[in-house]
């Protein structure tokens, strides 16, 4: 999995994730069976009902998405080899862009120290993430980790069998955003290649502040806190305007896909989830508490305030339902012109001015 040029052996860091992972909730074998066939009938019942409230649909002919029940260690094999295939490319071209690559020996031990920290982030996170789907690497699959979906909903004290249907429909969304809206995968790698290309750091330099940056997060997972010297996560590898930009639309566009699934996993009601309210007020409980999930993430993006647009998403995809409808809404989809500012996450109507150009009026 891991280049000789790679600044994080991935092998490494899989298989110190592998040893430190937990081992989950107990269960019997046949309970961890029903589990994983409920799982799989969840998300094949999500594909309807999110269709039928967004309109998106898979592109005729295209590939059928898998889906794969997992355990944490299975989570971890996916997310090493995605991991490697978006950051690897990425030291690759700047290091071609430079001009030269580090030496074999510096290469080696540099990377094996991040590997052991991300290692050790992976084997935390591999105990947290319910779900997800593939955009990098593998690509093309749905994830559903089956043991961290059975402890949360022991802890929150909710039905199972509507929580697991719930967070298939937040997955199964982003399976249909990417499987629906063919371009949006290859408009993402072109920005991380634009943001490549507007990057002026020397691979070593890179390699270094990502190193920092691993620490960081393993230090957050440790529970510590931020110092004003500390290297303020992803953030801390940028600094030119041109490369903040890039930084900006990308965060607009996860910001609007997170957004959408979750006005979808609500938006289905109580006919097809009976307990959705209490889902919804016990889960927005459990994210409220800062814990080490939210450590994580405040400290890899750098600034806590990225953390709230995420929100933002939510408020937009709301926003513009309410005064355009979703058939409105769906223009977002429409080519990478029209997708949200991130200015505009925060003002809806500002987006259907831009976009429909017409007045926004109530749907």
């Amino acid at each position: 999995m891991s280049s000789a040029s790679s600044m994080v052996d991935w092998d490494l860091a899989g298989r110190t994730a592998r040893r430190l992972v937990g081992p989950g909730p107990q269960t019997t074998r046949e309970e961890a069976a029903a589990v994983v066939r409920e799982l799989h009938e969840a998300a094949a019942t999500a594909i309807a009902h999110v269709e039928g409230l967004t309109g998106l649909r898979p592109v005729p002919g295209g590939p059928v998405p898998e889906v794969a029940v997992v355990d944490r260690p299975g989570w971890v094999d996916a997310n090493t080899a995605g991991m490697a295939a978006l950051l690897d490319p990425l030291v690759d071209a700047l290091a071609e862009k430079q001009g030269h690559r580090p030496g074999a020996i510096a290469t080696a031990i540099g990377s094996r120290a991040t590997g052991v920290q991300a290692g050790a982030v992976l084997s935390f996170l591999s105990s947290r993430v319910l779900g997800q789907y593939e955009v990098f690497g593998t690509g093309g699959r749905l994830l559903l980790v089956a043991p961290n979906i059975v402890d949360a909903e022991r802890r929150l004290g909710v039905d199972p069998s509507d929580f697991r249907l719930w967070v298939c429909l937040h997955e199964v969304t982003h399976q249909l955003q990417f499987t629906g809206v063919p371009w949006l995968q290859g408009h993402l790698e072109s920005l991380i290649a634009e943001f490549v290309e507007a990057t002026d750091l020397d691979a070593d330099v890179l390699r270094d502040r990502l190193r920092d940056v691993v620490r960081s997060l393993g230090d957050a997972v440790r529970g510590g806190e931020a110092v004003d010297d500390e290297p303020q996560g992803l953030m801390a590898l940028v600094s030119d305007p041109a490369q903040r930009a890039v930084l900006d639309r990308v965060t607009a566009v996860m910001s609007l896909v997170e957004g959408h699934a979750e006005y979808v996993m609500d938006g289905v009601g109580p006919d097809v989830v009976p307990s959705v309210r209490t889902l919804r007020k016990r889960f927005a409980q459990r994210r409220k508490g800062r814990g080490p999930v939210d450590r994580v993430l405040r400290r890899l993006l750098g600034l806590e305030q990225k953390m709230k647009q995420y929100a933002d998403g939510r408020f937009f995809v709301g926003g513009v339902v309410d005064l355009v409808g979703m058939e409105g809404f769906n223009r977002v989809w429409s080519g990478p012109e029209a997708l949200p500012r991130i200015e505009e996450l925060t003002d809806p109507a500002r987006w259907v001015d831009r976009v429909i150009g017409r007045p926004a009026i109530p749907a």
